[in-house]
């Protein structure tokens, strides 16, 4: 039966009660314990909810199937409220009754609480993208979605594909996965032959941009990439389909959803995304990563009535990926998870992750795609196309 989770501050979601009394000891009869921080209320709330269904949908598919080594799952929710300081409490509440914690959606709260798991030791399977997370390496803490570097990168080798070398850039200064992109950007930029002007920095909570496309109109950019997530995002898209620009808009993956597109509406028709591969599965080949986007597309609309957005992969990928650590490690020691982890290759709708000692992110820019939104779906660009026939179906 599929798990409902009402969007409450805070809650507690158990899936699969059967031994939930036993104790754990890294090897034994009883629940594999699972905490998860998520952002069910808040500015990140939209991100948060469908990360949350997709870890519940996935839970409740292995338990079914048996659970990992035939203990089953249990699942402990906490929500952080889009807001840091909850993420450290809901973190503290969670430590002592899980084997591994999936972090939020949020970057700052992700952030707030690594000092935390580098001492309590747990393994923190994190569903946002800011760098700092792994760059360096930390070694409980593993990213889920495409670092914000990477898709700077991802972009970087699009604009110089298509031949933009002149890039105006704006960025949600208050947000440490827009920050980081841009930083990423500013440090590749000059390889790809890329340059940076105007750049913008905007907060959180803007509703009006109408400086940042002055400023772009006085200049030479030949595109406008941003980076945000949430109602920033969809505000600047409608401002920008009146604006009078003749540049095109180019968003990121915060904004790969149904979650951006039903507010944008018409005004995000023509807008270039970069995102996961598995946003625009149809256009992949037959192969493993066919089949794992399938696998999540067929189960997620059937219980929740669309398709699922870059948030619900990133979930689905997340619970994927511990699950294949501690069925390699042979249980939930939390040392030999981790290290089941460093050695761990699997394929996700996400991509195929490549995890080591050396690199807690696993993905590379051959998993982002870039697409343009045409009737109200994204279509890959010319550019992905290519790449998704022959990279996508591995």
């Amino acid at each position: 039966m599929r798990s409902t989770v009402p969007l409450l501050a805070t809650l507690t979601l158990t899936v699969a009660v059967a031994g939930c009394g036993a104790t754990d000891d890294g090897g034994g009869d009883g629940p594999i314990r699972i905490g998860q921080i998520v952002s069910l209320t808040g500015n990140y709330s939209p991100l948060g909810s469908e990360n949350q269904k997709s870890v519940a949908l996935a839970v409740d598919r292995i338990n079914a199937a048996g659970g990992i080594g035939g203990r089953r799952i249990t699942l402990t929710v906490r929500d952080d409220k889009s807001a840091p300081d909850q993420a450290v409490l809901a973190f503290n509440e969670l430590k002592g009754e899980s084997d591994a914690i999936i972090g939020s959606p949020f970057s700052n709260s992700a952030l707030a609480v690594l000092p935390l798991v580098d001492r309590e030791e747990i393994p923190y399977i994190s569903l946002t993208p800011a760098d700092e997370q792994v760059d360096p390496v930390r070694p409980y803490v593993f990213v889920v979605p495409a670092t914000s570097a990477t898709y700077a990168q991802a972009a970087l080798e699009y604009f110089q594909a298509t031949g933009v070398s002149r890039l105006a850039v704006a960025y949600d200064g208050r947000s440490s996965y827009a920050a980081a992109g841009f930083k990423g950007l500013q440090t590749r930029s000059g390889g790809y032959g890329v340059r940076l002007a105007p750049t913008e920095e905007f907060q959180t909570g803007a509703t009006e941009f109408g400086a940042v496309f002055t400023h772009v109109r006085s200049s030479d950019a030949q595109a406008l990439m941003v980076w945000a997530t949430g109602p920033p995002a969809v505000a600047l898209t409608k401002q920008y389909a009146t604006a009078g620009l003749d540049v095109p808009l180019v968003l990121t993956g915060a904004q790969a959803s149904k979650l951006f597109l039903d507010p944008a509406g018409p005004a995000a028709e023509g807008v270039t995304i970069a995102h996961s591969i598995g946003v625009t599965g149809a256009a992949l080949p037959a192969g493993a990563q066919r089949t794992a986007v399938d696998e999540l597309t067929t189960a997620f609309t059937a219980a929740h009535g669309y398709p699922p957005p870059q948030f619900a992969q990133d979930g689905w990928s997340g619970v994927k990926l511990l699950a294949a650590a501690i069925e390699k490690a042979g249980g939930t020691d939390r040392t030999r998870v981790r290290d089941a982890l460093e050695g761990l290759t699997l394929t996700t709708p996400n991509g195929t992750y490549r995890y080591s000692a050396t690199d807690h992110s696993g993905l590379t820019t051959e998993f982002i795609a870039i697409s343009t939104v045409r009737g109200g779906a994204f279509v890959p660009t010319e550019f992905s196309a290519a790449r998704l026939a022959t990279i996508g179906g591995r």
